[in-house]
């Protein structure tokens, strides 16, 4: 395989550096050339992946090679090319979908029931996404979609042999730039928070340290989800506190306590917001029906006909010159004043 490379595809599924716009986009500029495409990433959005698999296939002449760690997503985004290579010391992870779950509540019995209709419309969601990912690693592989599903379910780490045994990868390379797989500080906090398993390590690694940095890490992401908490201890709900006469509420849990008089003077705002609400809307029904009846009033003078002009009798009498003109000049201020 030729060491250039069209497109590098490193980082989160979805990010800057993986970017399906940015793909096309490049594919577009090579629609007549084999464009090689380097991955090296841990995964992030399917829905990315799938676009991104969707443009290699519609090009129909992309080679992509495998370096260092790729898990989850960025296995997806290959499925697409003509051809996948790895390199020897590579690794690559299929694993079952996930989603975040966070819940630190009290609940109730009607609560846990509404919890749990939730959790189970998710685990269908996720066996559906599960299901056609396995169908198309299975078409890649040419092999049976519950052996892939099993594989997912395990979420096993293979080496680039037991990748190219699958069919993941159509060769195994061995260049001598090809970047090494790194468990970098990084790479160990993006596992914690995917969920991500951690890989098998060679022989004669040492352990502890990367076992004590994924340790570490899922402290810290419980750490900051306990500090997100501590922050929302006191609140100040601008609007609430200055119904309550305070500066703030006490929040412990994600619940607020309130006194027997803060909750009577909810009451009593919300009784005078009521009231104040009724009489405007009355008001504006009012201000409405006068409109209406001004409306019908103007269509009914503008369908009524013209007053009859009366008579112009000529007795053969003259006015003298002074009549005349005071005549002639009250017609001028009438007619000045039309409009």
């Amino acid at each position: 395989m030729a060491n250039k490379y069209q497109l590098r595809l490193k980082g989160y599924v979805g990010g800057w550096n993986f970017d399906a716009d940015y793909v096309e986009y490049v594919l577009d500029k090579n629609k007549d050339n084999e464009v090689n495409v380097l991955i090296n990433s841990l995964g992030g959005s399917v829905s990315t992946a799938f676009s991104v698999s969707a443009a290699f296939k519609r090009h129909g002449n992309v080679h992509v090679h495998y370096e260092g760690m790729n898990a989850s997503a960025a296995t997806i985004a290959s499925l697409g090319a003509k051809k996948v290579s790895m390199d020897c010391n590579a690794m690559y992870l299929v694993h079952k979908c996930c989603q975040e779950v966070f819940k630190w509540d009290m609940l109730n019995a009607d609560q846990l029931e509404q919890l749990i209709a939730e959790c189970e419309k998710a685990k269908k969601d996720l066996e559906k996404i599960d299901l056609n990912i396995a169908s198309a690693y299975a078409a890649r592989c040419k092999k049976n979609t519950d052996d892939l599903l099993q594989l997912m379910k395990e979420g096993g780490w293979l080496n680039a042999s037991e990748a190219l045994e699958w069919g993941f990868v159509d060769e195994v390379t061995d260049l001598p730039d090809a970047e090494k797989p790194q468990m970098t500080e990084d790479v160990v906090n993006f596992m914690a928070s995917e969920g991500i398993p951690m890989p098998n390590l060679p022989e004669g690694t040492e352990t502890r340290s990367m076992m004590q940095r994924l340790v570490e890490a899922i402290q810290g992401f419980f750490h900051k989800e306990q500090q997100q908490m501590t922050d929302k201890m006191k609140k100040n709900f601008m609007n609430v506190c200055q119904v309550l006469k305070c500066e703030f509420l006490d929040i412990e849990q994600e619940k607020v306590d309130i006194t027997d008089e803060q909750m009577q003077r909810i009451e009593d705002k919300m009784v005078s917001d009521n009231a104040t609400i009724t009489d405007l809307t009355q008001k504006v029904d009012t201000l409405s029906q006068e409109i209406s009846d001004l409306k019908d009033q103007i269509n009914s003078l503008q369908q009524k006909p013209a007053d009859d002009s009366g008579q112009v009798i000529d007795n053969g009498q003259r006015q003298d010159s002074d009549d005349y003109f005071a005549v002639v000049n009250e017609a001028q201020n009438m007619f000045n004043q039309i409009p």
